[in-house]
This record gives structure tokens, sequence and C-alpha cells, in this order.
């Protein structure tokens, strides 16, 4: 049984995108550092007048500068350049990141926008017309508090940072997972997989968590997240970040109708505006298939209606 509820801004899961999340970030991090670090930029030539958010600095200002830096701020990528210029690039849903030859042209239709280096071009790609990806050019180090919403990193943190980070709002658990105010760099395909992996409904209660449970999510989300970085590291070698994350390699996220590799139970979705819950009844809801009307007036109340009010810039209150 599956749950929808839709509307003008609904996603198609059958489409296979997925927003790039802490692991893939990491490893176009560690990357773009290996092809790209100590590089003079060229020039940044822009195809699409609506990838670039900002009006000062301009692109031209950044021609001649060495890239110094790559480092990760939540979902986006951060090129920090000599006199601390930086570019700011944020993928959102159907935005890639390609190494090309150098000044390789941009793909008609696809390609927003090229970094070009001596060695090879940093293309973004974004297959979709709805023109999500972002590209934040700034001066100062400073600017770029703008960009980070203060959520713990799971991979650093001990497990009581987190569960102060996930009671500061009595929420769904799926939507705080994917709030950068309460996690860095999590989001729809490795929450499914977190909450499977430690046996926790999408839709429980963040308020009602108690140690134990914590503890498990903090677990969970450590070994899952650490399980796929090395395997994407793997599938890039020497080379540059080319394929899709595989659903295929997923436990839950992207396999609705399919038995869960633990107990066999049917995987469940919901889908409610632009955000897709995969889990599994026998692991995580007691053999409940989450489908009333109690459940729809909870994700009105909680969750987002597009991937922008998710994925904003902006104070959360603490």
């Amino acid at each position: 049984m599956e749950y929808t509820c839709s509307g003008k801004d609904a996603i198609n899961p059958g489409d296979g995108r997925a927003m790039p999340e802490l692991p893939e970030i990491t490893v176009y991090v560690e990357r773009l550092r290996a092809l790209a670090k100590g590089q003079r930029l060229s020039g940044i030539r822009l195809a699409s007048p609506f990838v670039l958010r900002t009006v000062e600095p301009a692109p031209a200002a950044f021609a001649g500068r060495v890239l110094g830096g790559v480092d990760r701020i939540g979902k986006r990528i951060v090129l920090g350049f000599d006199e601390e210029q930086y570019a700011v690039i944020h993928l959102m849903l159907a935005g890639r990141l390609k190494w090309r030859a150098p000044g390789a042209a941009l793909p008609r239709g696809t390609g927003m926008l090229a970094f070009d280096f001596a060695a090879g071009s940093l293309v973004l790609i974004e297959a979709s017309t709805k023109h999500r990806a972002s590209l934040h050019l700034v001066s100062g180090r400073a600017e770029l508090a703008q960009f980070d919403r203060g959520g713990v990193d799971v991979l650093s943190c001990p497990p009581d940072a987190l569960g102060a980070a996930l009671r500061l709002h009595n929420r769904t658990l799926k939507r705080a997972l994917t709030d950068p105010a309460v996690a860095d760099g999590i989001g729809n395909k490795f929450s499914d997989e977190i909450l499977h992996r430690a046996r926790l409904s999408p839709f429980a209660l963040s308020g009602n968590l108690d140690g134990a449970e914590v503890a498990r999510l903090h677990a969970a989300a450590r070994e899952v997240l650490c399980e796929w970085i090395p395997r994407l590291r793997a599938e890039a070698g020497d080379g540059f970040p080319e394929k899709e994350t595989g659903r295929g390699q997923m436990a839950v996220h992207g396999k609705f109708g399919q038995p869960c590799p633990v107990c066999g139970a049917p995987v469940q979705r919901i889908v409610y505006a632009e955000s897709e819950s995969n889990y599994c009844p026998g692991c995580q809801t007691g053999g409940r298939i989450l489908a009333d009307r109690s459940l729809s007036r909870l994700l009105k109340d909680d969750w987002p209606r597009t991937l922008e009010e998710l994925e904003r810039v902006r104070p959360i209150p603490r």
C-alpha cells in the first residue's frame, strides 16, 4: 500500500533523482582538492542567468585567482580562492558536477556553468527546467556564515549533541534529520537508510525519543554514512564521480514494494509534496502501514512544501 499526498509540486518517485548529500558532497570535495587545488582559474563561464544568485563580486573578479581550498558547508561545496574570494555551489535536486577537458563546451540545455582551470573544467549541469542549482560568489570568510544552518555533524558529535538538536523542536524524525538546522548534510535518501538501520519510524516525534533511541539513531547515522563514503570514493577512483548513488544498493530508499533485506516485509512509501519517505513496517513501525487521516494532518503541519523551503538559508530559533 502506498500513501501519496500530492500537489502541483509533487515529485515523481520513480525518476531516480536525488539531491547529493553528505557522502556524495564529501567525495566531490576530495576529488576537487586532488584535481584542482593550487591551480589558477582562467575564468568562470555562465550559460544560464538563473544559476548566479549574487551581484558582487562579479565572476570576472575570480579570473586569475588560485584555488586554495575546497570545503563543504552542509550540502554546499565551497571553492576558496586567494584573497578570501569564495564560490559556493548548491546542487539541489538535479544539479551534478562533472570534470571535463579544459575549455570543454557546456552541454546544450543542461550546462549551467564552468570553472576553467589549466588541467580541466569543473562543469555544473542541471537536468531540470526549474533551475534550482545555485552559485553564490562572496568576498570574505565571514560571508560564509550565512550558508551555515548550524546542524550537528553526526560523524563527529556525541550522541547527546544529536539528541539535544532533535529535541529543540518536536517534529517527525524524517523531517528533523533532513533539516540542516538539526543535522548537517543529511537528506531524503540517507535519512531513510539511517532510520531503517536504527529501527525507528520516520514519523515518530523527535521530542519523544529516549536516551537509548537517540544512541541507536546516532550509531545508525555514523554506520550508514561511513559505509557510503568509502563506497562512493572507490567508485570515483582517481577520476571524478560520474554515477548517481544507486538506489539498488540501498536497503529501503527507492525500494517500494520490494522485500526488506532484514525482515522480508514489503517496503512502503509515503510521498508528500517534494519529499519521499521509504520505510519497512516490519522493522520500523511494529507492522503498521502508515496511511491515515492523522498522518496527513501531521505531514501538512510538519513538512515543507518545496525543496527551496527546506534548503533556504534562514536562522532557526533555539
